[in-house]
């Protein structure tokens, strides 16, 4: 009897960069969510992204030397919330990829302690997909940002022309980073490889492990 849950497809690495650079193609993002793709496994591939672009936003402010101490200190605040949110879909990417691979038991998952299912003879991969799924959307930031750049008009030719060649390795690493992800997952499939849930535990954030947090609790 087959099963009546059928396997989502594995996401291509282009289906990937295409979705990062259509959002930011959109003046409204990341502020104005964009609706939902379809598949639970791209609305979290897209609930990175956002987070991703929040933050790049917020770092970005977080660097103005005008503007009162306290806004300098909402940013930070905020740099560390979208920071924890864009780890938490990173791996929850993870989580549904190794889901539908089978190299990961379903019921543990999500879990702190991910039970992996590994093919005899694999290799594990250091770095997950979920991981590169999260550096293409950096990646993405960072080619919008540069060529935008190269079309400024209120800047010298050759703050441009040093653009341009900034923009082009910035897609050539994308491009190899793409490459990397569909070969981890062809492999993945093929029972040659495989990656893990890994768990970031941001201590910092966590005002049970943060010792300053854990201070402030005890009014000490």
């Amino acid at each position: 009897m087959s099963d009546p849950t059928p396997t989502p497809p594995l996401p291509a690495a282009a289906e990937v960069t295409a979705l990062h650079d259509r959002l930011l193609a959109d003046p409204a993002w990341p502020r104005q969510e964009a609706p939902p793709p379809a598949g639970e496994l791209w609305r979290w591939v897209q609930a990175n992204h956002r987070f991703n672009s929040l933050l790049w936003a917020e770092e970005d402010l977080a660097r103005r030397t005008t503007v009162a101490d306290a806004e300098i200190a909402a940013n930070k605040r905020a740099i560390d919330r979208h920071n924890q949110a864009r780890n938490d879909a990173t791996e929850r990417v993870d989580e549904l990829l190794l889901t539908a691979l089978g190299l990961v038991d379903a019921e543990s998952a999500r879990s702190d302690a991910p039970v992996s299912r590994v093919p005899a003879g694999a290799r594990l991969n250091s770095e997950t997909a979920g991981s590169m799924v999260d550096r293409l959307s950096i990646l993405a930031l960072k080619v919008h940002a540069m060529r935008a750049q190269t079309q400024r008009g209120d800047v010298d030719e050759a703050h441009r022309a040093a653009s341009r060649v900034k923009l082009e390795r910035l897609l050539q690493q994308r491009a190899d980073l793409a490459g990397c992800l569909d070969a981890l997952l062809a492999d993945a499939a093929a029972g040659r490889a495989y990656f893990k849930v890994y768990r970031q535990f941001k201590m910092y954030n966590d005002p049970r492990f943060n010792p300053e947090l854990v201070k402030e609790a005890r009014g000490a």
